[in-house]
């Protein structure tokens, strides 16, 4: 008798979990919306940016000083200048000087007419209205061109950029004060088991704290997602069942932790096959392996496993990129970090394993990564100390100590 297998993927890898989450998230990108500049920090771009105009507009100067012709300037001693005005940043006076003529010019004042170098006031001799220049200055020093930052018509960013404080001050250099964004995620998350009591609560005989409410929830928040609500629930199906339908009607993303293994209180991947869709189920890493991912209607459902580990690293390897694919961020800003390993690795089974370890940088520049001694994908406290996960392939089984290793950076390392 041949058993029937499941119409959807089972047991994948790593890699092959990634692709299929990222093809699935694709197929429900977000829609844009226009927002203030200033409530623009950490959105995505919904188009491409080209500089209006040139940036800066105006050839001006990179120094306060002394604004002349670089043909004045002496080859040998010293030569005297008639001062014949001043010119400040933003002011409106405009100049011209002609030859064996100066103006004083402070930084970010455009450059006069008939100028084209600029010598600092601690290298000039000044007597009244004759400013005195020795010789070695250099013609052309000391100024910033017209255009220097930016060409107009030159692309400043691409589409799926993330916008960063620096970017920000670049659009507003350009005169935006409105720009064309991705709208937010919206999430509800799910926190299941008999066993957790919400902090602040006594704790029961075999009862537990819930700690993935906070690191699951400050996940979302720290990446941009605007959580609706957390709701905790009971191991009972009528009521995860209910509990899914309206999260789903209401959000983007679904994020649940617990309940999705194959324990007999573990209703989730029977749930979301029964009123949705799955995807996938069960990935060979450690620790995470019971992840399940599906979808109901529009809303894409995640469903990680209950233990504090599990659901970070699985978080960070396999959600955020289809977050990253939601918002349309562009695959070019994704960076790979590495290290080399500061002691050797054995590894027994053939998952990918997340250690948790901390980055030491040496005298040399050279980054390495400590494996913590404590891994067990219940101990919140590995991850509390780590700065990193590093992502041990499941191919390989013996990395010794020098061995260069990827790594996936914890919240709050950069």
């Amino acid at each position: 008798m041949s058993v029937e297998q499941p119409a959807y993927a089972t047991g994948v890898s790593l890699q092959d979990a990634r692709e299929l989450i990222v093809a699935v998230a694709a197929e429900h990108r977000l829609t844009t919306e226009t927002v203030a500049l200033e409530t623009a920090l950490h959105r995505v771009l919904a188009a491409d940016i080209h500089a209006p105009f040139d940036v800066p507009g105006f050839a001006n100067s990179a120094m306060d000083g002394f604004a002349l012709r670089g043909a004045d300037l002496p080859q040998s001693g010293e030569r005297a200048l008639q001062l014949i005005g001043q010119i400040f940043a933003g002011g409106d006076n405009v100049l011209s000087v002609g030859e064996g003529e100066c103006v004083r010019i402070t930084t970010g004042a455009p450059i006069p007419y008939g100028a084209d170098t600029v010598v600092i006031k601690e290298n000039v001799r000044v007597d009244g209205d004759r400013v005195w220049i020795n010789a070695g200055e250099k013609p052309g020093g000391n100024t910033r061109p017209a255009g220097e930052d930016y060409r107009a018509g030159d692309l400043a960013f691409r589409t799926g950029t993330l916008l960063t404080a620096a970017q920000l001050g670049t659009l507003a250099s350009f005169g935006c004060d409105r720009i064309t964004v991705t709208r937010r995620i919206r999430a509800v998350l799910l926190t299941t088991g008999d066993e957790l009591a919400a902090a602040g609560m006594p704790l029961g005989f075999g009862q537990i704290h819930n700690s993935n409410r906070f690191s699951l929830g400050g996940l979302l928040q720290t990446f941009g997602v605007d959580l609706l609500r957390h709701q905790h629930l009971r191991d009972d199906p009528t009521l995860l069942r209910a509990a899914l339908q309206q999260a789903a009607s209401d959000a983007d993303i679904v994020l649940s932790s617990g309940g999705v293994s194959a324990g007999e209180a573990d209703y989730l991947p029977g749930l979301l096959a029964e009123i949705g869709r799955i995807h996938l189920w069960k990935v060979r890493i450690k620790p995470g392996m019971p992840f399940l991912f599906g979808s109901i209607g529009q809303a894409l459902i995640f469903s990680l496993p209950g233990n504090p580990v599990s659901g970070i690293a699985t978080f960070l390897s396999l959600v955020r990129p289809a977050l990253d694919t939601l918002l349309g961020i562009n695959k070019s800003a994704r960076k790979t970090w590495r290290a080399r390993l500061q002691s050797a690795i054995q590894k027994r089974h053939s998952r990918t394993e997340f250690l948790r370890a901390t980055l030491i940088c040496d005298e040399n520049g050279t980054l390495w990564a400590a494996p913590l001694a404590k891994q067990g994908s219940g101990m919140l406290r590995g991850v509390t100390e780590a700065d990193v996960l590093l992502i041990v392939p499941e191919d390989m089984h013996d990395l010794a100590q020098g061995s260069v290793v990827e790594f996936l950076p914890l919240p709050g390392l950069i």
